[in-house]
């Protein structure tokens, strides 16, 4: 992809990315500093980011998603001297074998799309990187404590449940199964359920600064639980006894952290760095996040991480107070990337951050 993109116009190179998830603050960034605009769309979303025409200077439609890896679009988009950035949504979207096959330089590192779509590969590599995480089992296991299952890909917490036994989790994940959610049973990942506070981390990973920074925090909020959460002890007994909490995320509020915390913080970022690039050489690009409980002891506990950009960076996009300090200047995740697209340019160096 690096030999693609030096046949591009780098004078008139475009940042692509699907229109989802973080693609407003992606397109936005990218005009920031100067770069053509592409909005990958399906027909039905695109009267929405025609509002946004002003951050938008080309369109790409489509019917379907899965049409992302169809010849023209690939032509289309490598006419546009396009380099695509994945967010959340990207291989929840078009598939796993698409996110990663695309013939369009991707900002970012596209072999850990398939780590990421493996729960347990993803909680192998932080435990390889030496950062704590909670205690998992596999269906089957005794469960002496109270668990959360989660299932596989990018689905925002939706099918997430507690249990306390596993009767309760083959009893649920059965129905899974049949409800088409699941293949099998060694799709899920179970892990004990972590009381503190979740607190999610937003980092960037410059391979032209070689620098790890912190552009921000966020804690997500969920339904239901957060609205169970809320109720008065004595209104439990007028709820349905069948109700569950929910942990489907709806919206990401703004997260300072307490100084002494960041040496840590920092470091695991730091060492998820250097782990992907000892066995996903040439290791993350761009941003990333670590997602964590902190309890009272003030112990950080990393539950999960995302490879790409997270939606809890959209708060930020004039900025987090962490991003100033390294810049001092309005610097949104997506403004970051492209930022580091136009370091790669001058310096001659654009193949250090696509693959």
């Amino acid at each position: 992809m690096a030999e693609s993109a030096a046949r591009y116009d780098l004078d008139r190179l475009s940042i692509a990315t699907l229109a989802s998830h973080s693609s407003l603050q992606i397109l936005h960034g990218a005009k920031m500093e100067g770069f053509r605009t592409v909005a990958v769309v399906t027909r039905d979303r695109m009267w929405f980011y025609e509002q946004f025409k002003h951050l938008i200077d080309y369109f790409v439609v489509l019917d379907s998603w899965r049409d992302l890896c169809r010849g023209d679009t690939v032509r289309r988009l490598q006419t546009l001297n396009s380099v695509l950035v994945p967010h959340g949504s990207y291989v929840e979207y078009v598939g796993l074998d698409c996110a990663e096959s695309i013939e369009v330089p991707i900002f970012g590192l596209r072999k850990l799309f398939r780590v990421e779509a493996d729960q347990w590969a993803k909680m192998e590599l932080l435990r390889r990187a030496g950062i704590p995480t909670p205690r998992v089992y596999r269906v089957g296991d005794d469960i002496d404590r109270l668990v959360i299952v989660k299932l596989p890909g990018a689905k925002g917490g939706r099918g997430y449940l507690l249990a306390r036994s596993r009767d309760r989790v083959v009893e649920r994940l059965r129905r899974y199964v049949e409800e088409g959610l699941i293949r099998s049973f060694d799709e899920v990942m179970i892990q004990e359920y972590l009381v503190g506070v979740t607190a999610y981390y937003h980092y960037f990973y410059s391979p032209i600064l070689d620098r790890v920074e912190i552009l921000g925090a966020d804690v997500r909020y969920e339904t239901n639980v957060d609205g169970l959460r809320r109720l008065p002890p004595n209104t439990a007994t007028y709820l349905d006894p069948e109700l569950e909490p929910s942990f489907v995320v709806v919206g990401n509020i703004p997260l300072v952290l307490r100084e002494s915390l960041l040496p840590r913080i920092l470091e695991y970022g730091m060492r998820f760095v250097e782990e992907t690039k000892r066995s996903l050489p040439p290791g993350v690009i761009g941003p990333f996040c670590l997602e964590s409980v902190i309890d009272d002891n003030m112990e950080i506990k990393v539950f999960e991480f995302s490879g790409r950009i997270v939606a809890g960076t959209n708060i930020y996009i004039y900025g987090s107070p962490y991003s100033y300090l390294y810049w001092s200047e309005p610097m949104s995740t997506g403004r970051r990337i492209a930022r580091e697209v136009r370091l790669a340019i001058e310096r001659g160096t654009l193949g250090k951050v696509l693959t």
